[in-house]
């Protein structure tokens, strides 16, 4: 099969599976950990820890970002070290954009609220029904796989999602993508672009990186008011 296909079986199936039985709590729990360690493996200083068809040493971009900062130290870091037993996790029915974050951001800064969950969610559900050159496809789990992997990355984790989705979804090399574009999108490259859902069209990829930047910015903005939140109370 086809990169395409096999991805749209896979979708399949998931979506019989999850008609036929529902896993556990704990085993949704127990695959979030999973997840949520294996994504502090995916890049180590800029070299892969997956075997995928491309390195950061093939094609470093030349470009010198620190000149856009203030602090040119300042940059990512995984919330956790790898081998650490027991990750932070956040958990997000505690603290959510719908029930908290959204009001507490509108109280702090007038509609701004409105307009960020707007953006949030035109990208979330922006959809042409299309995958390459199939149309009338459902593709609500791929999108809410893709979101929901870069919380993870975060250590956000949602009670009612099962991760094992994450891993029959996303293959490895554009779990690498998702992570440098989410966490390092200066090392970003176009071969590695390119190396993801080859028969894809560029409107869709583009959407990709859309739906990373997004989650990305929720998941910050999550981090930011919960602890206002704690400061205030």
């Amino acid at each position: 099969l086809s990169e395409l296909e096999a991805l749209m079986e896979r979708m399949k199936r998931l979506q019989e599976d999850k008609e036929d039985e529902e896993a556990s709590q704990e085993e949704m729990a127990t695959r979030f950990e999973k997840e949520k360690k294996e994504s502090l493996l995916v890049i180590s200083g800029g070299i892969c820890a997956f075997p995928v068809q491309f390195s950061f040493d093939d094609e470093i971009m030349s470009t010198d970002v620190s000149r856009y900062v203030e602090d040119p130290g300042f940059g990512y870091k995984d919330f956790a070290r790898r081998g650490e037993d027991h990750l932070p996790t956040f958990r997000a029915q505690d603290y959510t954009w719908e029930n908290h974050g959204f009001s507490l951001v509108n109280r702090l800064y007038s509609d701004i609220g409105h307009l960020l969950d707007e953006k949030f969610r035109m990208v979330y559900n922006l959809t042409y029904n299309t995958m390459a050159t199939h149309e009338d496809v459902d593709t609500t789990t791929l999108r809410r796989a893709l979101f929901n992997y870069v919380h993870c990355m975060y250590g956000i984790r949602y009670d009612d999602y099962d991760y094992g989705e994450v891993n029959q979804l996303l293959e490895r090399s554009l779990k690498v993508y998702i992570k440098t574009v989410t966490c390092y999108p200066e090392r970003t490259t176009k071969r590695m672009y390119d190396s993801y859902w080859r028969q894809f069209k560029h409107s869709e990829k583009v959407h990709v990186n859309l739906l990373l930047m997004e989650a990305r910015m929720q998941a910050e903005l999550l981090y930011a008011l919960r602890a206002i939140t704690r400061h205030l109370t």
